[in-house]
């Protein structure tokens, strides 16, 4: 059966009937089929669904069990409508989609937890589910795929702003900590106890590593971002903020759809070309970098990011030194995967225990929220009526044609000395799960297995999971570390030990430590130096004749590297003033330092040490005032309301003079009016504000900046501080002001 569409969105659902035998029941599902018909992707590449609606809806992430399950988070709630009236409604899950007759499509889905409010991640970690819940971040045991015992583990971690603009992402990285794209605090649990630290602010929507265990991320018109340095070494002088080593944008922001594009900015210059089609991302969002082992060694470790504005897919080639990481567009003028089905929104990427890469594909009509969407993006929804595509979404599936998937194990029956050799495997997905269940497991009969790994030569970083399997089981010594350091030909492992072997800084192994430093500086080795000079801070509490000779020998050699300053900076956390005085630093260095030593006297920390949840930005803000206060007359779209108040939308009071806008507001007005060549009889008087002490200048602001966004034809800005001299600026008698008055008064003067 075909289903015709009144808007071009390519949509062909063929309900397929499989029907098998368990036992002596005959078990039927029906396997949603859809045409890709618009969809392009690279030579050599396939492009299937594997899971539709009506089996889910609206996906924006996933992760596998350890049977190799997926496991769907259903953000149902956003904006159901061109207003986002309902957005707040407790009807987000989290489902369990299975593949039950084992055809690779998925016939059957069953709901894990529902009643969420607009939940937008969740991570298989410690044997449980961390999933969010509204502002909640909340672990919860799983018991026969039913849920178990809750536990709150942070009450604020997605509070602020919009849901655009809340923390997700909720990725297990190496180092046995999760982190998260919006949002400064990492978590971990030890000891039965969850541990909460400030980590660095990274991207928007979506965030991933590669087998080092460096962070990727992006923001809406940034395609890609990384750190060049492992997650926490440049941030341990908290009176210093890196510039050089975190946060860099690693690629140019072009892109290339296949169609006309319908964009939030698409009336500014530049935004699309002649011909309509979208120049540079708006809304990129999903980064992953490829770790599943299943596609040409040519893409392993390629980053992949989602365009769903423009309803395609990028791929990016990485080259990595041990100072920098760079991006590239793989083929020129052409993405990855590029399709005219402006229903497609990517906004998630996995890898899969096959070795596959997964796609979290929305697909819906509206990808914009109601605090930012323009009236240009809105109108143009409504006339392709892309905003009644609702209550849809896909999983599709990318592999390669010429090589095959891995098999998909059953982790919940392997044994310790099977999880060890999956630490080897090509999968990075695999290896991830392999070491977290291995820590799970605390299995001491393979502590030498794993000894012998975290010190072999090997591919895939398969010593470094072996490190932090140790790690995380409380089974590494400062005896082991060392011997891994001594032992290890893989710089990678090496400098992830220098960052655990800390731990263990005394006076008693100063001396041994000193003898590493000295074995390790004599190799003459990049990445050996710059983990050397981020692994110092400990160690200095306790001999600075030691160890601040190691920093100043690694800042000679390295004096016009800006990553290695910043690196011996982080290690000198309150010890700045006795390198100045001892160690006579580049002129670099000795500005860093000064400047760490003058935030320290101000105290400026590094602002992830203050900010404990997220701001709700200025639209956001704009749009809950402008709910509250200003809807119940001119209704939600600012259409307005027969008899309350006239419309807003083609108003010149919305399109005219920011300061008369704001004299409204402040001072308020009574009718009749005119508006748009339409006189409206007002039964009611509109209040002003100005006395309202709850509601500031900022407030005021925020709410024009919303109705410029939302209503006008050009939207344009209006300061706090122009509205705070409005307040004296009242109209003539001291009450409000009415038609004649507006028309008649300049308000830029």
């Amino acid at each position: 059966m075909t289903t015709k569409v009144p808007f071009k969105i390519a949509f062909t659902s063929l309900l397929m009937l499989s029907t098998f035998i368990v036992g002596f029941k005959i078990i039927s599902f029906k396997e949603p089929k859809v045409s890709l018909e618009g969809y392009q992707i690279e030579d050599g590449f396939e492009l299937s669904v594997i899971a539709s609606e009506s089996l889910l809806k609206a996906p924006v992430s996933m992760d596998f069990d350890n049977k190799g399950r997926m496991w769907i988070v259903e953000m149902i709630g956003y904006m159901p409508n061109l207003e986002g009236i309902g957005e707040d409604e407790p009807n987000g899950r989290i489902s369990i989609l299975e593949d039950l007759d084992k055809d690779g499509v998925v016939d059957h889905s069953k709901v894990f937890l529902d009643k969420l409010v607009l939940p937008r991640a969740m991570a298989f970690v410690y044997g449980g589910l961390l999933y969010t819940d509204g502002p909640k971040l909340w672990f919860v045991e799983i018991k026969g795929d039913k849920p178990g015992k809750k536990t709150l583990v942070d009450p604020i971690y997605a509070e602020g702003g919009n849901v655009e603009h809340s923390s997700n992402g909720l990725m297990m990285n190496i180092d046995n900590w999760i982190y998260n794209a919006n949002y400064n605090f990492r978590y971990q649990l030890k000891n039965g106890k969850w541990l909460k630290e400030p980590t660095s602010y990274r991207g928007q929507w979506g965030i991933t590593h590669d087998n080092f265990g460096r962070l990727y991320y992006n923001n809406n018109s940034v395609q890609l971002q990384g750190d060049y340095v492992l997650p926490n070494k440049a941030i341990r002088n908290k009176y210093f903020k890196p510039s050089i080593a975190e946060g860099q944008k690693l690629t140019n922001n072009k892109v290339f759809p296949i169609h006309q594009t319908s964009v939030n900015r698409g009336y500014q210059k530049g935004v699309l070309d002649e011909r309509g089609y979208l120049t540079e991302v708006t809304a990129s969002c999903g980064p992953l970098i490829y770790r599943g082992g299943a596609f040409p060694a040519a893409y392993n470790q390629n980053a992949f990011v989602c365009v769903p504005e423009a309803n395609l897919i990028k791929r990016n080639t990485l080259s990595f030194n041990s100072t920098q990481t760079v991006a590239t567009q793989a083929i020129a003028g052409k993405e990855f995967i590029a399709s005219t089905d402006e229903g497609f929104r990517p906004v998630n990427l996995f890898n899969g225990p096959d070795g596959a890469m997964y796609i979290v594909d929305m697909h819906r009509g509206i990808i914009q929220h109601k605090a930012y969407i323009s009236q240009y993006l809105a109108e143009q929804l409504a006339n392709k009526k892309l905003d009644t595509l609702q209550n849809a979404g896909r999983i599709l599936k990318v592999v390669n044609k010429s090589s095959k998937l891995h098999a998909i194990p059953d982790l919940t029956k392997a044994t310790s000395k099977d999880l060890v050799a999956l630490l080897s495997h090509p999968n990075g997905w695999l290896r991830d799960r392999a070491q977290q269940l291995l820590i799970q497991k605390k299995d001491f009969s393979v502590i030498k297995d794993l000894v012998a790994l975290a010190k072999s030569n090997n591919e895939f970083s398969a010593s470094i999971h072996a490190l932090y399997v140790l790690e995380g089981s409380s089974f590494l010594n400062f005896g082991t570390v060392s011997e891994i350091i001594g032992q290890s030909k893989q710089p990678e492992t090496i400098a992830h030990a220098l960052g655990l072997i800390e731990r263990y800084a005394n006076i008693q192994n100063t001396p041994q430590m000193q003898a590493i430093c000295t074995q390790l500086l004599a190799q003459n080795n990049e990445t050996l130096d710059l983990y050397l000079a981020f692994s110092m801070n400990n160690w200095l509490k306790f001999s600075n004749d030691a160890f601040l000779p190691v920093l100043a020998q690694i800042e000679k050699k390295y004096a016009d590297k800006r990553v290695f300053q910043e690196a011996i900076v982080s290690s000198l956390d309150g010890k700045e003033e006795q390198y100045l005085n001892t160690q006579n630093p580049s002129t670099l260095l000795k500005n860093n330092l000064t400047l760490a030593i003058n935030n320290h006297q101000k105290k400026e920390l590094n602002p992830i040490f203050v900010k404990e949840k997220n701001a709700v930005d200025n639209r956001t803000r704009g749009l809950q005032l402008f709910r509250s206060i200003c809807a119940t007359c001119h209704g939600a779209d600012g259409k307005g309301i027969q008899d309350l108040a006239p419309p807003l939308k083609e108003s010149e009071y919305i399109n005219g003079s920011m300061k008369r806008l704001a004299s409204i507001i402040l001072h308020g007005l009574s009718g009749p009016i005119t508006v748009n060549g339409k006189q409206y009889q007002l039964n009611n008087e509109m209040p002003g504000l100005a006395n309202n002490k709850d509601i500031s200048d900022e407030d005021i602001a925020d709410i024009i900046r919303f109705t410029q966004n939302a209503f006008a034809k050009d939207g344009k800005n209006i300061a706090a501080s122009d509205v705070k001299k409005l307040r004296d600026k009242k109209p003539a008698g001291g009450g409000l002001f009415n038609e004649k008055q507006l028309l008649e008064t300049d308000f830029e003067k």
